[in-house]
């Protein structure tokens, strides 16, 4: 009889076992399809409004000629770059930015490095620090970095600007509220009068990009604050569900070598663990920069190199002897 009882126990913890086992894949199984399904309805409303689902022949010259490096410092850097294309063939950055984020400790850092920074680029000399872009994309422009600064990146994404109008009312439909230090409109498409209030996507680009009657100094110290104010945003978005649908939103505007699946997880590590503060710095130091002039290639941005070099590899806990 107690054998009897035993048996019909085992049985019942088997076949309880195989439901747990069914039900988990059966969640598994689910989640996947929900991904897929999010994601891909989102990049296809995306596609609509781009029009075209192949990448460019620029973009996937990019891909394989950048030779990204980890900084092995188990921290994700990211060349950020805001371009205004144009259509010109060898447009010049924009914006030029390092992002990195720790998912370890849940930090998040930010690096403005100046468009007119006088720096030397390989193979050609010194120039803009900005002219590396035009000279041989995301690639040279992080062979600049690594040069000047011993910064090693492993990943790039470029937005030209009609894909950040796209990308700040994907993830700020209502909009953002910014308070508008004083009168813009010059060259920037729009207008816009001093005060807090909510701009959308085309009004925010105009902000960030607005460098008349103040320095190149002031546009950077907006792009900052405009990268804080959207964070801000993505972390409230509705939490992890609407990601998948996010991320494939916003792939058509994004020229990147990251895949699907890391900016996923990166989002999903940044959505669970949200970063209170994004660190922010500008280099060069406003303090100890100062402007020169070089015949043919005009106004720029002069400053100790070493000197530089070390605070940025400060901020980012580089190794100060790479």
């Amino acid at each position: 009889m107690d054998d009897n009882r035993i048996t019909r126990r085992k049985l019942r913890r088997k076949k309880r076992n195989k439901w747990i086992l069914f039900s988990v894949l059966l969640i598994f199984l689910s989640m996947a399809t929900y991904v897929t399904y999010e994601y891909m309805a989102g990049k296809n409303a995306a596609m609509e409004d781009v029009g075209n689902d192949e990448k460019s022949e620029k973009s996937k010259q990019y891909e394989e000629e950048f030779k990204g490096v980890d900084d092995g410092l188990k921290k994700t850097n990211v060349l950020l770059l805001g371009s205004d294309s144009r259509g010109e063939e060898n447009a010049r950055s924009d914006t030029i930015m390092i992002g990195q984020y720790d998912p370890e400790k849940g930090t998040a850092k930010l690096v403005s490095i100046m468009r007119d920074s006088y720096v030397d680029i390989p193979g050609h000399g010194y120039k803009k620090i900005n002219a590396a872009f035009g000279f041989g994309g995301p690639e040279l422009l992080r062979k600049t970095i690594k040069r000047n600064f011993g910064i090693d990146l492993e990943y790039y994404a470029i937005v030209d600007f009609q894909g950040f109008v796209k990308i700040v009312n994907t993830i700020a439909p209502d909009g953002v509220e910014i308070n508008v230090e004083k009168h813009m409109s010059r060259h920037i498409g729009v207008t816009l009068e001093p005060g807090r209030q909510t701009l959308n996507g085309k009004e925010l680009l105009g902000y960030a990009r607005y460098r008349y009657s103040d320095s190149d100094f002031e546009r950077v110290e907006r792009q900052q604050k405009v990268m804080r104010k959207l964070k801000d945003k993505v972390i409230s978005f509705s939490g992890v569900l609407k990601l998948p649908r996010l991320v494939g939103t916003l792939q058509p505007y994004i020229k990147t070598n990251m895949d699907t699946g890391k900016i996923i997880s990166l989002g999903k590590d940044f959505l669970l663990n949200p970063v209170d503060e994004i660190e922010t710095l500008r280099i060069p130091v406003r303090e100890k920069a100062w402007d020169a002039h070089h015949e043919g290639v005009g106004d720029v941005l002069e400053f100790n190199e070493s000197e530089m070099r070390g605070i940025m590899q400060e901020f980012l806990n580089e190794n100060t002897d790479t």
